[in-house]
């Protein structure tokens, strides 16, 4: 759940009338989006905070954190697959939303279209706690994120509420996620929202480079979907996870097996 603190961004057009409110849709019945390539030459992953992709381009990351609802959760799988929409999902390993669509999840990440990050075990304000309970929160969610999804590593930690200081940031790169993934754009419903509400919040985001949260939490995001790839179709985005934009290298001789005699 984001909440605007460091490095949040609150909307100022959010509530700005949509000409027609919009009629409820399944994932299956939207129009699919032209899935997005990953593309060539990705940068490694940064040591500290990101909050829009960089350089020039019409790349649009949709980031979703949280899963409270099982039902959300397996609308946005929905949502990827009949749509080619790219996505990274931060999970939170206490809802048990994760492990019911698991079995959906999986391929999405194994094929790159979805991309995972950090954002703890329970969603606490790790500013507020000891060292040893930051390091809990994010190592327990890590090994969910192995056991339960498959994600073997990851680079990106989301911290909850974009909660952070040196400190908590340090920890989480001492875990293994140097990359700080906060954003500056909104879908505005960590609240519950009407779905025109949520349209007007993309309607001033999904703009070229910018990195938008959005959360697996409350259903209405889902009665939206035909009018967010329009918006998508209409601005000519293209839609990237944060391991399409910064990717770690992998070693051409990485699983490699030497074989023959060895001259001494």
């Amino acid at each position: 759940m984001a909440a605007a603190g460091r490095g949040a961004v609150t909307g100022t057009r959010a509530g700005e009338s949509v000409a027609a409110a919009p009629t409820p849709a399944s994932p299956s019945s939207a129009a699919a989006v032209e899935a997005a390539q990953p593309p060539p030459g990705a940068l490694l992953p940064p040591t500290g905070v990101v909050s829009d992709l960089p350089g020039e381009g019409n790349g649009l990351a949709l980031t979703i954190d949280d899963g409270t609802s099982s039902e959300v959760v397996a609308a946005f799988a929905a949502f990827a697959v009949d749509s080619g929409v790219r996505l990274t999902l931060f999970p939170n390993g206490c809802y048990r939303s994760w492990a019911e669509n698991a079995a959906v999840l999986g391929p999405l990440a194994e094929s790159g279209q979805v991309a995972f990050g950090n954002h703890t075990w329970s969603h606490p304000d790790l500013t507020t706690l000891g060292d040893a309970e930051v390091a809990e929160e994010i190592r327990r969610n890590k090994e969910f994120l192995r056991t339960t999804l498959g994600v073997a590593d990851t680079p990106f930690f989301r911290p909850p509420f974009g909660a952070h200081d040196e400190r908590t940031d340090r920890i989480a790169a001492d875990l293994g996620h140097p990359t700080i993934a906060m954003w500056n754009g909104t879908l505005g419903d960590s609240r519950v929202l009407t779905g025109a509400e949520l349209v007007g919040y993309a309607r001033e985001w999904f703009i070229p480079q910018t990195i938008v949260v959005g959360h697996a939490n409350h259903r209405t995001v889902t009665t939206v979907y035909g009018e967010l790839l329009e918006l998508i179709r209409e601005r000519d985005l293209r839609t990237v996870t944060l391991a399409d934009v910064w990717a770690p290298r992998v070693s051409p001789f990485r699983g490699a097996v030497a074989s023959g005699r060895v001259e001494s």
